[in-house]
């Protein structure tokens, strides 16, 4: 998408609407359009123009019959724009897929493409290199703070109002915070702890088994009163329509399906982006999920020598509703795009001689 062009709320919207129909005309938009941006023929039609001008929007035909299709280049990453989307409550966003889309797992190879593949290259950094070259006080230091700030950032997406000093206290002196829960401490706690076990036995992960990844749920969710293993029932998500698989057949189908995928994927962080997605996507456990998504996606990324995520500069809501959106709409663009920013502010922020 071209970042740099400055929208309108409603060419926003026509933006999701194409996104979402896949394939609509001109009368199609003005009929499809929300209230709030019904107007004319002809202001459409300049919206369209402007879209197309900035490659934000493909244009097929002339005339009335043209047709309007969003720019991708991998069904899974056309462009939404989140607050457009989500000015409509859960109930109101007719489009969203109910219920987990198989196919998904068909299509999500080559998610991240040659030109992502080669701008990450160019900026690669091996983790085993910038941590070995690291005198071992500076080292113990500096992995120190990227776990104080992965604990902290990633327990505050589930919700703990831990604050960051409060965090590097109970990490670093054992002191809980007052006023907040054990709960909170033993979510942050679990988390410094299943980090060190990825970055002591990374080698494990080289290769996903049921086992290493039930493992690394169980060490996140140690203590907090969360059933192991894969759920027997069926959950809700707060904030969507979507149900993920209900049943522990189902739930194990599409776990192995992708154990499979993830392990066919050649390319590292194509991995990891595809594990964060799929295990928010088919919610395996009875609670988790997402902590579980994102220390797995670390674990991959160190056990081929890449830079782990700490995810400290990401907003948690805007994490949650591109989570959605691709619950809702198989939509991974703004999944990758958070995945490929966070990655790139951990090679700027740790570990830097």
């Amino acid at each position: 998408m071209n970042e740099t062009i400055l929208l309108t709320p409603r060419q926003k919207a026509i933006i999701n609407l194409i996104a979402v129909k896949k394939v609509i005309g001109r009368e199609g938009i003005a009929h499809d359009l929300p209230p709030m941006f019904l107007v004319s023929r002809a202001s459409i039609a300049r919206d369209l123009a402007v879209l197309v001008k900035a490659k934000l929007v493909l244009s097929v035909g002339k005339g009335p019959n043209t047709i309007y299709k969003a720019v991708q280049i991998h069904p899974l990453l056309a462009y939404v724009d989140l607050d457009q989307y989500f000015a409509l409550e859960p109930d109101e966003r007719k489009e969203a897929k109910p219920r987990f889309e198989p196919t998904v797992l068909d299509k999500i190879h080559g998610v991240i493409s040659d030109h992502d593949r080669h701008e990450l290259q160019v900026s690669y950094r091996s983790f085993s290199e910038a941590t070995q070259s690291m005198k071992s006080d500076i080292l113990e230091k500096e992995l120190e703070r990227y776990i104080i700030e992965l604990s902290w950032k990633s327990s505050k997406i589930e919700g703990n109002t831990y604050t960051l000093l409060e965090t590097e206290n109970l990490i670093k002196q054992g002191e809980e915070a007052t006023g907040r829960s054990k709960q909170e401490a033993l979510m942050i706690l679990n988390h410094k702890d299943a980090f060190k076990t990825i970055v002591n036995h990374r080698d494990e992960f080289q290769k996903l088994t049921t086992a290493n990844i039930l493992e690394l749920h169980n060490a996140l969710t140690k203590g907090l009163n969360i059933s192991s293993g894969f759920r027997r029932q069926a959950v809700g998500i707060t904030g969507t329509t979507y149900k993920p698989p209900e049943n522990e057949w189902q739930i194990k189908e599409a776990f192995e399906r992708m154990i499979g995928v993830v392990n066919e994927t050649e390319y590292p962080p194509e991995k990891a982006l595809i594990v964060a997605a799929l295990i928010a996507y088919i919610q395996p456990f009875s609670d988790g999920n997402k902590r579980t998504a994102r220390m797995l996606s670390n674990a991959l990324l160190l056990a081929h020598d890449y830079f782990p995520l700490s995810y400290r500069s990401v907003s948690e809501n805007e994490y949650k509703e591109a989570l959605i959106l691709f619950f809702e709409m198989n939509d991974l663009y703004h999944v990758k795009r958070l995945f490929l920013e966070q990655y790139r502010f951990a090679l700027r922020t740790y570990f830097v001689s």
